[in-house]
């Protein structure tokens, strides 16, 4: 079905929507060059200089030229606060273009969302000017939220089945403290958007951090997750920081292997208790062998193989890109290995033993606590 625009224009659309935005500029300059009065072209190249760094005062002279041609041209009231929006210091001046959108199209849903994302913002601007005061109070910032909040809830109204005025709604209500009203948002958005990247990475978030969650479950929450909507970066990050916490399980698994080994040994005297005399027999030594093994066996072998197949692959890739997950690996081995020469080498002393103990002990637990928070 025919759209009635000029094919310039359409191709124009068509290289917008590819991101080829010199490409959209040059040949709606040409179209302009054979029609100058071309309002719709004025306000593509606008969307199109918008759309580039750095390029906000360019767009404002297109949406100047268009709105000299027709004051009451919607979609160049829009592209001008757009454009007014990333030109520094001429902010404030986008809530009138934008009440002029609202008088004029009182029923376009858009006007009343982009006002409600800005307003706040405008009031608080205008405020710290007024005042010379470079904060706002609580109760002030609540006053500038609610009356952005009223304009978005009359875009939901307008248009309930788009996803920008619950957007609005969402930030609203999280900058005010209302998580009830932020997570009813969230739910929104999902239904309309069910990939939507921000309200899958926070609902994913919020559910990963809930209380008993373990480091395996909250991985696979944000591997299903990240299949849904693949480049979100917060997700990533969220899956990153599960990966590295199942990573750290396995110096503990270590460290426990240290204790076996200083326990066959005897190595710490304790009142009232005689020493197991040293050395200690092969069968000893090589039996202990047995409950390392279960522990790596049922610690770490089958927890990775239950693991989904993609938390396995952000496991691999994160060794090679971060560095402390490569730390935590190198203290297990470590810490092992100090297990393994204190169990398996036939000491006749506990000199060295003891300060193998200690050596596989304490650097590893020494960081433990350290890089508890640390996401990679």
């Amino acid at each position: 079905m025919s759209t009635g625009l000029h094919p310039a224009l359409e191709r124009a659309d068509a290289l917008h929507g590819l991101r080829r935005y010199d490409e959209a500029k040059a040949l709606l300059g040409q179209r302009l060059a054979q029609d100058p009065e071309d309002i719709d072209a004025w306000v593509r190249l606008a969307n199109c200089h918008l759309a580039v760094e750095d390029e906000a005062a360019q767009a404002l002279e297109a949406t100047e030229r268009a709105l000299a041609l027709d004051p009451s041209h919607i979609g160049a009231l829009i592209q001008h606060a757009r454009a007014l929006q990333g030109v520094g210091g001429r902010f404030p001046e986008t809530e009138d273009v934008l009440r002029e959108v609202i008088r004029l199209a009182p029923d376009y849903w858009y006007g009343y969302a982009l006002l409600g994302h800005w307003l706040y913002r405008i009031r608080s601007i205008r405020f710290a000017r007024t005042n010379g005061a470079n904060t706002i109070t609580q109760e002030q910032l609540h006053s500038f939220l609610r009356e952005s909040d009223e304009l978005a809830l009359e875009a939901v109204r307008l248009a309930p089945e788009e996803v920008f005025p619950y957007e609005v709604r969402w930030l609203i209500a999280d900058l005010g403290g209302d998580r009830a009203l932020a997570a009813e948002m969230d739910r929104a958005i999902l239904r309309l958007d069910p990939q939507h990247p921000q309200a899958l990475a926070r609902r994913t978030q919020q559910a990963a951090a809930a209380p008993g969650v373990k480091a395996a479950e909250a991985a696979t929450l944000y591997a299903d997750a990240l299949a849904a909507t693949p480049d979100s970066t917060h997700l990533q990050q969220g899956l990153d920081h599960a990966s590295y916490r199942l990573l750290r399980g396995v110096r503990w698994l270590a460290l426990l292997c240290v204790g076996l080994a200083g326990t066959m040994l005897d190595l710490f005297a304790t009142e009232g208790d005689t020493q197991r005399a040293l050395p200690v027999s092969l069968g000893q030594r090589l039996w202990v062998l047995v409950p390392f093994t279960v522990i790596w066996a049922v610690g770490a072998l089958l927890r990775y193989r239950r693991l989904r197949t993609g938390v396995r692959y952000n496991l691999r890739s994160l060794l090679h890109r971060r560095r402390w997950p490569r730390i935590v690996l190198a203290q297990a081995a470590w810490a092992m290995l100090c297990a393994l020469l204190i169990s398996q080498v036939p000491w006749s002393a506990r000199t060295v033993p003891q300060v193998l103990f200690w050596a596989g002990l304490v650097p590893t637990l020494a960081t433990v606590w350290f890089d508890r928070r640390k996401t990679t």
